[in-house]
């Protein structure tokens, strides 16, 4: 398969040298992409800034911003099987960056936010016969919120798990789909979870093929 795999955070400029963006390490990307590799697939990893070493056979992408990872996103799922959005994408961005750093004033700085755009929705909309694996992090009414995800984004899989996992090895996960219901959850280094998504949707590619004969 041509896997995308989506991966670390995003960066939101409000001048040329400030930006609000989150702690994402890319981990469980990075884990993803590798071991889709192993397995013999040609994945494109599309990446935020992170200090991690991209896996052998791997093509990577990187940007910055949720609007590069958007336009890097579109383009990668064109040719596409699967994707695995992992990446934590910026709700929201500044309105108005400016090109220079603003100077420090004893007056308060207002910005103002405006939401980026929800890639793995619009992947969704777009997929027709490719597969789609979402994430959800969450730490209220999680299996709530995270099914009104799966279907608002039209995933096949989703995956949830919580604020603890960041930045971390390991990781603790749960799958839902509307075969099985929420499976887990499944505890393990991420290279583990990696190992356990990427045999999911090969089984669900599988299933899509046995369907089509």
């Amino acid at each position: 398969m041509n896997i995308l795999v989506s991966a670390g955070p995003t960066r939101e400029y409000f001048d040329s040298v400030r930006f609000i963006s989150n702690p994402s390490s890319g981990k469980m990307g990075y884990a993803l992409a590798g071991e889709a590799a192993r397995r013999g697939h040609h994945v494109t990893l599309v990446t935020g800034p992170v200090v991690l070493e991209p896996p052998r056979g791997v093509r990577v992408v990187r940007i910055e911003t949720a609007a590069e990872m958007a336009e890097a996103c579109k383009e990668t799922f064109r040719k596409a099987d699967a994707a695995f959005m992992t990446a934590a994408v910026c709700d929201y961005r500044p309105r108005g960056r400016v090109g220079h750093k603003r100077a420090k004033k004893n007056a308060r700085l207002k910005v103002v936010l405006e939401p980026t755009e929800d890639i793995a929705a619009f992947l969704g909309r777009h997929k027709g016969k490719r597969l789609l694996v979402a994430f959800a992090m969450e730490d209220h009414d999680p299996h709530v919120h995270a099914e009104r995800k799966f279907h608002k984004k039209n995933c096949d899989l989703i995956v949830l798990n919580g604020p603890a996992n960041v930045g971390r090895d390991r990781a603790e996960v749960e799958l839902f789909s509307p075969e099985t219901g929420w499976t887990g959850p499944f505890r393990g280094t991420k290279a583990q979870v990696a190992r356990r998504l990427v045999r999911a949707v090969e089984r669900l590619q599988a299933r899509q093929v046995s369907r089509s004969r």
